[in-house]
């Protein structure tokens, strides 16, 4: 018996197929319990690293490397827009936020954080993360064994 209801559901998005599997689940959880979703996006600090470039290197190359962070930046709002328009068509309030940073650390931070007064954190087994381990991707495997809220994950 569920003691506590589910107000919040945190949902980590990279516009994998499993993250939207994910978000059909949450929104069909944050439709039986009238909960609001907040998707997530974290841009691994891993890919600016990638792309910055050297001193040394001309100031083309910077003007490169900035518009390709612009790119990914307007991918992920893409895929966090049409998110929210998926769960707007269920009646479902959906809210965004985007950042930079380590993506399982930065998921328990909001996840953690009293503000965000999240009830359950919704997760793709498996994102577009380039480290793949054997059953879940990095991320989920952090998040399961990390979080102190109830984490569901999605296959």
């Amino acid at each position: 018996m569920i003691k506590k209801k589910v107000r919040n559901i945190l949902v980590p998005l990279d516009g994998s197929k499993n993250s939207i599997r994910g978000l059909d689940t949450a929104i069909y959880i944050a439709c039986k319990c009238h909960a609001i979703i907040i998707g997530i996006n974290v841009m691994p600090v891993s890919i600016y690293a990638a792309i910055q470039p050297a001193d040394f290197m001309p100031v083309y190359s910077t003007l490169q490397s900035y518009d390709i962070i612009k790119q990914f930046k307007k991918n992920a709002k893409s895929f966090l827009e049409s998110a929210k328009l998926k769960a707007a068509k269920q009646g479902i309030l959906f809210k965004i936020k985007m950042m930079q940073g380590q993506p399982g650390q930065d998921v328990i931070r909001v996840a953690h954080d009293k503000k965000n007064k999240i009830d359950l954190i919704v997760i793709g087994s498996r994102g577009r993360g380039s480290a793949k381990e054997l059953f879940f991707g990095s991320t989920s495997n952090y998040v399961i064994h990390r979080a102190n809220v109830p984490v569901i994950v999605v296959k």
